[in-house]
């Protein structure tokens, strides 16, 4: 017998013991009302059934991932190195005899290019770049020196780095003193090898500090005798000049900002920044 016929049974019985006066079409209502119940609630069941609950997160002890491999931890171990300070995430050359821009490997320096503005001895802006470049090894130096000046709260300003050559005959025009300005015609200018740098110390946020001189001020006060200048002053330059010295640097006597690397390159024509 089927399950509703066996249900409209049981309750015709019901009705014919208990002597209970009801129509067909009452009974057929209450039969429908209880198989709809009855259905109700085997649905429920069948949901619960199905319910598959959340994954929970587990806390697995430092001792019980020591005892697991990789494989049984489901992951893949990688081993991460940390950048140096001071350097960005940007590709390693593998020669330092290669160009590169100075902030794709020390972001946090600050760079105001003197010969791409009017502010010179020559009042005429020598070059059209505004990025600094030097030799990869050259910069792999001056990234350990603002490492260090960092953590005293100031950082290096770059003044000029590479100068095409073409640059020193202009410099020479207007200043034509060996002193200060190589001369063109009997030599080229260190800052063309790509391994020269003028620098001066700022703020870590770009500010200026005491320093002896501005740039390109080829008074007494510019060499590193520091005796005409002020305390703070001549105690900011030797800052500078030791930091520099300490990471193979070699400093120039007449120019407290010019600084050569103790590696010589050859000179460089064909670069253009």
């Amino acid at each position: 017998m089927s399950y509703f016929k066996k249900l409209l049974y049981n309750i015709g019985l019901f009705v014919s013991r208990n002597g209970l006066l009801i129509t067909a079409s009452a009974a057929a209502l209450t039969a429908f009302s209880l198989l709809a119940a009855i259905l109700s609630i085997n649905a429920q069941k069948a949901d619960q059934s199905l319910f598959i609950p959340e994954p929970q997160n587990q806390i697995i002890s430092t001792s019980t991932v020591s005892s697991l491999t990789s494989s049984e931890l489901n992951t893949t171990t990688h081993t991460t190195t940390a950048p140096k300070i001071g350097y960005n995430v940007a590709a390693q050359p593998d020669n330092d005899n290669v160009f590169v821009k100075v902030t794709d490997y020390i972001p946090t320096i600050h760079i105001e290019l003197k010969y791409a503005t009017t502010d010179n001895i020559s009042g005429k802006v020598i070059y059209d770049f505004t990025d600094a470049y030097l030799r990869y090894g050259t910069v792999k130096k001056l990234a350990k020196v603002q490492e260090q000046l960092l953590t005293q709260g100031c950082s290096l300003k770059i003044w000029d780095a590479y100068r095409p050559p073409y640059a020193q005959f202009v410099l020479w025009e207007a200043y034509p003193n060996a002193k200060y300005v190589a001369n063109p015609y009997s030599g080229y200018s260190s800052h063309s090898r790509g391994g020269c740098v003028d620098v001066t110390l700022v703020t870590a946020s770009g500010e200026d500090i005491e320093m002896p001189t501005g740039f390109d001020d080829f008074s007494s006060r510019a060499d590193r005798d520091y005796s005409d200048v002020t305390s703070g002053a001549k105690s900011n330059a030797l800052l500078l000049e030791n930091t520099m010295k300490d990471n193979g640097f070699k400093p120039y006597f007449s120019e407290w900002w010019h600084f050569n690397d103790t590696v010589t390159y050859d000179i460089e024509e064909q670069f253009i920044p």
